[in-house]
């Protein structure tokens, strides 16, 4: 029996994250790993992050994405793990020229310290789609349909918390 042949398909979209620095000192970003899917950010700056604070830290770097990609910015998990510190969604679009900052969020009960070249988040590089927008007047149904938030189990636990909560309530009564 012949094999068919598998079609590779190929994305060429320069590869090329081009850099530029602001500072002697800045950063360059990086892949710690070989397998690494983002690339790590460091801070350009020290800073005190408060309990519940968030702040927009520099990185003294500037950045060209790709055309046809965007750069998403991704909580690092030592940070997170280690100091209870995430990142705020951010997106950066090809046009964007300006510095990027990370804005950082302390949820832990102390205050941080974010040093100078400290890393502080991923910069993950994807492919786009675009789309083109069209008003319709219905849209199919699915299983899903019009579940949100928590639809796949929370409303169920939810459901059995709030009937042993009842139940207990009952019994001190």
């Amino acid at each position: 029996m012949k094999k068919k042949a598998v079609k590779k398909t190929k994305i060429s979209l320069g590869n090329v994250l081009q850099v530029k620095k602001f500072f002697k000192d800045s950063c360059l970003p990086e892949y710690m790993m070989k397998g690494d899917v983002g690339l790590d950010l460091k801070a350009n700056e020290s800073i005190e992050l408060k309990p519940m604070e968030q702040k927009a830290i520099r990185t003294g770097i500037a950045i060209k994405i790709p055309e046809g990609c965007v750069g998403l910015i991704r909580d690092r998990a030592g940070i997170v793990s280690k100091m209870n510190v995430h990142t705020a969604a951010g997106t950066f679009d090809p046009d964007y020229r300006g510095e990027v900052s990370v804005i950082l969020v302390n949820f832990s009960d102390e205050s941080v310290e974010v040093e100078k070249g400290m890393r502080i988040a991923q910069l993950i590089i994807m492919p786009v789609l675009k789309v083109k927008v069209q008003e319709v007047s219905s849209l199919s149904v699915t299983e899903r349909y019009d579940k949100g938030f928590g639809s796949t189990g929370m409303k169920e636990k939810l459901h059995e918390f709030d009937k042993l909560d009842k139940a207990v309530s009952k019994e001190e009564e």
